[in-house]
């Protein structure tokens, strides 16, 4: 158990793009319009939306032992009351269209449509995280909120939207748990949505795509990292935690980005912690999401992000640190240019709109996708993904310590890492399902000899 710590609508606009609105009568007459409105509750079609060009993948492929479940966590000062924040969901959720919906399967795509259910329950934490969320246990919702001690956890079903579009909902429902704690704050602020929370529902992906690119990713298989597992349902979380002027310095030394060093000590630590240095014929490759929304001027929450890859291939017998490190640098750098980052994503839009798959029925399509699925999840050793910065509006600052975020495990990938900081405060938090802590070890003591400070956090699985 855990127990640790239209193009483009503006911020906070566009709340019903993506869902048709329903038609609406013009009647005469008080007692017949009432008649008539009670007349259109009752026969009015559910709204409904399309999965963007990156969510069709996932109900495909998800299931209890690929679920497809991220959490981004907030850390408060104060302990978190459940009933309070049952109450901040049940005002945040309608408030959000693309929360607000269930998934459900047509005959070519599976689409979204609007549920219009109670709000999932808010539960105190009592299991391992990111498992599998089954729609009809969850009042046919695609995420859940749980807390623990001063923690309120979100977990999102990928098919929803990315980091970035859970973020900008966890934030508002933590505005608004504070609000209903602290009856000051709610009479000063209110119960509106902040100005910089976005409802965008566009499809960024089909906004900004172009025409005729070709395949531009890496799809070779990768060195696949492999040891004895935990037992089911075991989940082992440690986070570390650094502060971010120190992480600069180190970065400085070494000519990096604080993304780049750190992505670069994992495949450092891959390398140390099961290659002990020897070389391979396959490279250590993580695969790195890319955030679009800068590069494109996009403000959609639902999914819009890449993969680009770093990679590292052993060809000799001792490598130092330094070389790992120049190798991974220059291999993100030539990925990370948006021309390149557009021509990923167009390849794969290219593909859904192609006429001959468009009128392909589901179940045929989901073999196909499940094929393409596995040869590509074989081609990265593990995923490292960076939330950003955590920024929240000022008048909330003093009431939150700190966020951070984890992965669940995919085919091939047992091991993940993903970066979140919070002011002064960097959190790289490692999700596995090893029973060893082989690469953490590594990657944590790696990181005090290059001088940093580390404290670290755990759920207690590696702790027997």
């Amino acid at each position: 158990m855990e127990n640790h710590t239209n193009k483009k609508a503006g911020r906070g606009q566009n709340r019903d793009k993506g869902f048709e609105k329903p038609s609406s009568n013009h009647v005469q007459g008080k007692s017949t319009a009432v008649q008539g409105r009670r007349s259109r509750r009752r026969t009015r079609e559910p709204k409904w939306d399309k999965l963007d060009n990156t969510a069709h993948l996932f109900p495909v492929i998800a299931g209890d032992d690929m679920t497809n479940v991220y959490r981004i966590s907030v850390v408060l000062k104060e302990a978190v009351i459940g009933d309070t924040l049952q109450k901040a969901l049940d005002m945040v959720l309608p408030k959000f269209d693309g929360f607000n919906v269930r998934l459900r399967r047509g005959v070519f795509w599976y689409y979204f449509e609007e549920n219009g259910k109670p709000a999932p329950q808010v539960r105190e934490e009592m299991t391992y995280p990111c498992r599998y969320i089954l729609q009809n246990r969850n009042n046919s919702y695609l995420f859940r909120v749980t807390y623990y001690k001063r923690r309120i956890n979100l977990e999102v079903f990928h098919v929803l939207t990315d980091g970035m579009g859970g973020l900008n909902f966890l934030k508002e429902l933590t505005y608004q748990y504070l609000r209903l704690s602290h009856p000051k704050l709610r009479e000063q602020e209110g119960d509106r949505l902040s100005a910089d929370t976005s409802l965008n529902l566009e499809d960024s992906f089909l906004q900004n795509y172009k025409k005729s690119h070709e395949k531009n990713y890496r799809s070779g298989r990768a060195y696949i990292m492999k040891a004895p597992k935990l037992r089911a349902q075991e989940f082992g979380v440690i986070h570390g935690f650094l502060q971010i002027p120190q992480l600069k310095m180190v970065c400085r030394g070494h000519e990096m980005s604080i993304n780049e060093y750190l992505v670069a000590l994992v495949v450092w630590s891959i390398y140390q912690g099961y290659l002990h240095g020897a070389a391979s014929d396959r490279p250590i490759r993580v695969a790195v999401p890319v955030n679009l929304r800068p590069y494109f001027d996009s403000v959609t929450t639902k999914n819009f992000f890449v993969m680009v890859s770093a990679e590292f291939l052993p060809q000799k017998e001792v490598y130092g640190l330094e070389e790992v490190l120049q190798i991974v640098k220059d291999s993100l750098r030539g990925q990370i240019q948006k021309d390149h980052l557009e021509s990923i994503f167009s390849y794969n839009v290219s593909n859904e709109k192609k006429l001959a798959m468009r009128a392909v029925p589901l179940p045929i399509k989901n073999l196909a996708i499940r094929s393409v699925y596995t040869k590509s999840a074989l081609a990265n050793t593990t995923t490292v993904t960076n939330i950003g910065n955590v920024k929240v509006q000022k008048v909330y600052e003093p009431y939150i310590e700190m966020f951070h975020s984890f992965l669940a495990m995919s085919k091939g990938q047992l091991l993940k890492g993903t970066i979140c900081s919070y002011q002064d405060t960097l959190a790289f938090t490692f999700s596995s399902v090893f029973a060893e802590p082989v690469v953490q070890k590594v990657f944590f003591r790696t990181l005090a000899a290059e001088g940093l400070d580390v404290r670290i956090e755990s759920n207690g699985v590696y702790d027997e």
